[in-house]
Formats: structure tokens, sequence, C-alpha cells
């Protein structure tokens, strides 16, 4: 597998006024409007995310209150839904401790949740739409036209 962080969401308490603050504020890239309920910000490398705080630890499945959850999370996003069991089973394996099973999501994509040793929960998905370029970096959908390099998987082509 290749490893690589995709996207780091923030859970925020202001949707308008977070996405305002990272793209007029900041000048990040994004196709988000002022409504919407998540916003996904061009980066070099990875992605950022926002997302209610609320509904991200919803997602999880833990109290957006509780003691462990920061408002944020990892993700890393695989290649293959297969790819998704196979990674938080290597995780669990490893001392993660499991917060989602991997499963068909409400985006239509697939993915689960686990936190690692420290508590640092991580979502781990795979989207049909989603493609990567050379860099690995994530390309589809809200994510941005993708470059023509972009590709399904980040192996490189076989010479």
């Amino acid at each position: 597998m290749t490893s690589r962080i995709s996207i780091i969401t923030l859970g925020v308490s202001d949707m308008v006024g977070s996405i305002a603050f990272y793209r007029d504020g900041l000048g990040f890239p994004t196709n988000a409007q002022d409504a919407d309920d998540w916003a996904i910000f061009q980066t070099s490398g990875s992605r950022l995310a926002l997302y209610s705080r609320d509904k991200l630890a919803g997602d999880i499945g833990i109290p957006s209150g509780g003691a462990g959850f920061g408002g944020i999370t990892l993700a890393h996003n695989t290649d293959s839904r297969k790819e998704v069991d196979v990674f938080i089973e290597r995780a669990i394996k490893a001392g993660g401790k499991l917060l989602k099973s991997p499963q068909p999501a409400s985006w239509d994509g697939y993915s689960g949740y686990f936190a690692d040793p420290d508590g640092y929960p991580w979502e781990i998905a795979w989207g049909e739409d989603w493609l990567f370029d050379d860099q690995g970096i994530l390309w589809g959908g809200s994510l941005g036209i993708p470059p023509k390099s972009a590709r399904r998987g980040t192996r490189p082509p076989e010479k």
C-alpha cells in the first residue's frame, strides 16, 4: 500500500465563517459555496477539508464533546474498496482501536474509522470517481478537475 495522508479534516463550529476564512481570507482554492455542508480546499500535497464538528463526530460514531475527540481527522484514501478493509484490519492488528467498521458511506463511497494508539481518528476511504496524480494527490468531484496525468490508483504504470 502507498503511504499517504490525503485529507486533513477540521471539525468546525461555523461552516460559513470557516469557508470564508480559508477561501476569501487565506485564498485557498475551492469550489465550496457559503451554504455547503462541507468544503475541501486544494493545497499542495494533501487536501484540507472543513466539516461541522458535530457531524464529523457523528460520522465517526463518537460524542462531539467527548474526551479524545479534538475535532480533527486524518484521511488515507485508497485505490480500491477492498484496500479500505485491509488497511483497517492492519491498523487494528498494530494496536489501533476500531471506531467505525468499513461500510458504504453517505457520499457514495466506502469508509471506516480507527484511532491510533494516541486516540487520533483516521478515516480510510475509497470513492469510485477518485483519481490520483503522479504525486499521489487526490482528485475528482469536489476535489477539482484532475490533471491529465491523473489515473485510478497511485502505483506508477508498468514500464
